[in-house]
């Protein structure tokens, strides 16, 4: 008897391969019809037989991608499989571009095969996820997304500061989203009818400043601005001389020199400028110029439970691009929240277009979002065996190294610096087995080597959230 959700269709002039491809499919329990052309297996399809196929490019009676149209058309959620010994870009774009699931290069590897079968059988949307999904479509279209104390507090202040003129401060590390902060402070002002115009000061020179001030026939970067916002960005790493030159135009703009005073100033940097201060490398005159009102917008990792808000509302947004309607289960976002984003929402936002753009499977699940995260891992770090033990010596040096620096830049002793690393290494350590282990504390205090007493002792010492662990 066939099983439903469990019958495969296979398509290819030779019969070795159908044989070996029937053999592997029939161990797994699938229910296996092969063909040696074209035209059977679309008689096949159009009977509504199959759950799935595995087709070859080039048979006997003619291409393929003859047929696909039609298959699309006949059966549009039947996944597709191509596998072709002509190993090329064209081929496999040809694939992409008439609806495969995915495409497969020949020789291939068994394994590899029978697991994305199993992938695509067993990736149909469940109701949960696409509830989840469904709601994160409505949410998609607000400026700002999630609930987090945190981000509660930024609501705040940017509901009080917004129907005001007041000079903003925006901080935050380099990808939180400081510029999107900032439109919604403009669109939801008084000026909101006014213009949004951005100046970044990266590397600026004065020469370049003053150009930019005074623009091409008067009409400089105050008057594009005129009755907006002007928004200066990258504050951090301006030079020091066009510091004090942005400071002078701005105590000159105060008394009227720039005709500027119906510009609303926002500015942002990525890092915290009152230290920046301290070591000399930022102008006190100009922070307290900009220092009216201070946003500080906190970094992804301070705020994971807006994870699965953000990447569901990403995901919506890739729909509406055409990269393909995906949605993300329950074991994908806690895959997600595993994750420590140093590059924050605008890396969740690329990972998650990537995986809209390239990931065959309907439902996002924890599988699909560790192959992803371990591909940006190898980027960030190099790839290659046996180097995960230097990545992680290299993080912890490269952690350390600048711990000390800001306490020597900033004029402070440093105590207790064994035990404050160790405690700072020990508690992800513990959280993300003890995640693993589903709060079993036995089979924690197993994988990690430790007497139970002394990782119990450790999580009350660290104040670790232990969840339904078992001692």
């Amino acid at each position: 008897m066939s099983v439903t959700g469990r019958n495969v269709l296979i398509a290819d002039d030779d019969a070795s391969i159908r044989l070996v491809l029937s053999q592997a499919l029939a161990r797994e329990s699938y229910q296996v019809r092969a063909t040696g052309n074209a035209a059977t297996l679309w008689k096949w399809i159009k009977e509504g037989e199959g759950d799935l196929v595995l087709t070859d490019v080039m048979m006997s009676d003619g291409n393929v991608f003859d047929y696909l149209p039609r298959m699309r058309m006949e059966r549009p959620k039947l996944p597709i499989i191509v596998m072709s010994a002509q190993n090329t870009l064209l081929t496999a774009v040809s694939a992409a571009e008439h609806g495969a699931y995915e495409y497969l290069p020949k020789p291939f590897d068994l394994d590899v095969m029978i697991g994305l079968v199993r992938r695509a059988l067993d990736g149909k949307k469940d109701f949960n996820a696409s509830n989840q999904q469904r709601k994160a479509e409505k949410e998609e279209r607000l400026p700002l997304i999630g609930r987090s104390l945190p981000m509660q507090e930024v609501y705040r202040t940017l509901s009080r500061a917004a129907g005001f003129d007041l000079t903003i401060l925006i901080e935050g590390e380099s990808g939180v989203g400081k510029k999107l902060v900032a439109r919604v402070v403009h669109d939801y002002g008084r000026r909101k009818t006014g213009p949004f115009v951005t100046l970044s000061l990266a590397a600026l020179d004065p020469r370049s400043l003053d150009q930019a001030i005074e623009g091409h026939g008067g009409k400089g970067i105050f008057a594009q601005a005129s009755g907006g916002t002007l928004f200066l960005d990258g504050l951090a790493d301006a030079p020091l001389p066009t510091q004090a030159r942005l400071a002078h135009i701005l105590s000159d703009r105060d008394r009227g020199k720039f005709q500027a005073d119906n510009v609303r100033l926002i500015a942002a940097s990525d890092r915290n400028l009152k230290d920046l201060v301290i070591k000399g490398s930022f102008r006190e005159d100009l922070y307290y110029c900009l220092n009216v009102i201070t946003i500080f917008v906190p970094p992804l990792r301070e705020r994971m439970s807006d994870v699965a808000d953000l990447a569901r509302a990403f995901l919506a947004r890739a729909t509406k691009q055409g990269l393909g309607e995906k949605v993300l289960d329950k074991t994908g976002v806690q895959e997600l929240e595993t994750w420590s984003w140093p590059g924050n929402v605008r890396e969740l936002e690329n990972v998650m277009h990537k995986i809209a753009a390239l990931s065959p499977d309907p439902v996002i699940s924890a599988d699909t979002i560790r192959r992803e995260l371990f591909r940006e891992r190898s980027l960030t770090h190099g790839s290659g065996v046996g180097s995960h033990d230097d990545d992680l010596e290299a993080v912890a040096r490269k952690a350390i190294a600048k711990l000390i620096a800001q306490a020597s830049a900033l004029g402070r002793s440093m105590t207790d610096l064994h035990d404050s690393v160790i405690a700072a290494v020990e508690r992800p350590l513990f959280e993300l087995t003890l995640r693993e282990t589903r709060g079993n504390q036995i089979k924690a205090a197993e994988i990690l080597g430790l007497n139970r007493n002394t990782l119990r002792k450790r999580l009350a010492q660290l104040a670790v959230d232990v969840g339904k662990g078992k001692l």
